[in-house]
């Protein structure tokens, strides 16, 4: 097996980055690859995936640890790939993403193809920034529009 660990700090609260994790159904807006992307049942979900013109559907479970702070996943079918989101709060209105990614480079090869080796282990670790990348803004400018645009406070009685 083998691991990546990224990490990328965001201009947003712990709870928000936490709810915007369990947003299952908009991961196709942020990673990269994932076409669609569907919750179902409790702890699982179910995404329609095309890498590198290979298409795959895979199903995964994902655990909540730590008191809203880690989200670990597995899929459960053959691409056999695992990993967690740590949060780690740095102030208020400030966290800090980290992800570790485990996977079998072979396994990765023969289902998505591509290349192999250091070659195989860059694209991945490029995907990966990206997608953090592209979480970091989708994140940030909902935490923007929403400082910009408060919610109206309630009549009063």
């Amino acid at each position: 097996m083998t691991t990546l660990e990224e990490q990328i700090d965001i201009a947003a609260p712990v709870l928000a980055t936490w709810q915007q994790l369990h947003r299952v159904h908009e991961y196709p807006r942020f990673v990269d690859g994932v076409r669609t992307a569907h919750p179902h049942g409790r702890n699982h979900a179910h995404l329609a995936l095309k890498v590198g013109g290979t298409e795959r559907s895979v199903d995964t479970e994902i655990t909540d640890h730590g008191r809203g702070r880690v989200m670990a996943w597995r899929t459960l079918d053959s691409v056999h790939l695992s990993g967690a989101f740590a949060l780690l709060p740095l102030d208020p209105r400030h966290t800090r993403l980290q992800i570790r990614l485990e996977y079998d480079p072979e396994a990765v090869h023969r289902e998505f193809g591509g290349p192999r080796g250091f070659a195989q282990a860059g694209t991945i670790e490029r995907a990966v920034r990206s997608d953090l990348e592209h979480f970091r803004d989708l994140l940030e400018a909902r935490v923007t529009a929403a400082d910009h645009h408060p919610d109206p406070a309630p009549p009063h009685p």
